[in-house]
This record gives C-alpha cells, structure tokens and sequence, in this order.
C-alpha cells in the first residue's frame, strides 16, 4: 500500500508540474497581442523587389536617371511599374523631362490626376513595343506596333531615326529589352 501512495504522490506531483507550465505558457502567449491587423501601404508586384544583382530592367533604368522624374512620376500615377518590369523584351521609348516640359502649360498636371488615370496609361502605353532593337535596326521598320493597339510610324534621317516626331537621342540597354531615350512625347492620334 505504501508503494501504491507513493507512486501516486509521484503522479500527482508529475501532473502538477505540467500545469505550471501549461499556465506559464499560457500566460506567456496571452501577453502578447492576439488579433493584431497589420496595415501595408506598400506597393506590391515585381515593380517593388529589391534585386541588386540583376542587369536593371527598363523601369529601374528610368528611376536612375535624373532626366526621367516626370517619366517615373507618369509611370507611378498611371500604376504600370509592374507592366515595365515584366520578362520582356520591351522597347520604351523614354521622353525626357525637357520633353514634358515642352508640352502646353498645365498638360502634365492634368495628366497626373488620378481621374486621368486611363488617358495617361494611354499616352505611356504609346511610349512601349514588344521586342529589344537597336536604333539601326529601327531603320528597317515603317511603323511599330505599340503596347496600347496604336501604330507609330518609324523613320530615319541619315543616321538619326525618329519614333513618330521624337528623336532617338540615347539608347541604354536593359535586362527586359531596351530604353530608347526621345526628346518629345508620343501622342497618339485622336479618333
């Protein structure tokens, strides 16, 4: 009988013991919060992975430069970071600040607006073509497809090639295609 209550008393101090740890436990998870809601305001899609490794891709080549913020600021409004960031090959044709600038007092800022959202997609998307060439290869074509359904006509002058009535000026090859640097801005046709 002996062996009995003390195997017992074993038991029941073995049992004891594990509430005590179930209670610290418990009283360790209950202090911290439980239904906590964690707001992002974060942007997401590949747009917004850092990648330091990787050849920059037109978007990143166009947020480097220093003559393409009005470009970014268009591109950020209309919500087509992710679109230049796909595997491509994409051709952008990037229209510098001087070229914004070049445009009737008060278009940018009304471009800008978040009412003018799809007109602006419109416009960038007029700035984009599938494909990765080089300005001397653009002087075998007549007319490109852009991104938006529009076609722009292509031609050359000697050694200068012209996308619609903008000028190539620089070309800064990307790791999803190419940035074309113009000077004026594409603006589609008006039905």
């Amino acid at each position: 009988m002996k062996t009995t209550k003390a195997i017992f008393l074993i038991l029941m101090s073995f049992t004891f013991l594990l509430s005590c740890k179930t209670e610290t436990k418990k009283e360790e998870t209950n202090s911290t919060p439980q239904n906590t809601v964690t707001e992002t305001t974060e942007k997401q899609g590949q747009a917004f992975i850092q990648d330091d490794e990787a050849t920059p891709n037109v978007l990143n080549i166009a947020i480097g430069s220093k003559d393409h913020t009005t470009l970014v600021a268009a591109v950020q409004a209309a919500g087509l970071e992710n679109s230049l960031v796909n595997a491509g090959p994409l051709m952008v044709f990037a229209p510098t600040n001087e070229a914004f600038d070049a445009l009737p007092a008060g278009t940018v800022e009304n471009l800008l607006k978040p009412e003018n959202k799809d007109a602006l997609a419109n416009i960038l998307k007029y700035h984009v073509t599938p494909g990765n060439y080089s300005k001397d290869f653009l002087k075998k074509f007549k007319k490109l497809g852009q991104s938006n359904g529009v076609n722009v006509k292509v031609t050359k002058e000697g050694e200068d090639v012209f996308i619609g009535e903008a000028k190539i000026v620089a070309s800064i090859p990307a790791g999803n295609g190419i940035v074309h640097v113009i000077d004026k801005v594409l603006l589609p046709p008006s039905n």
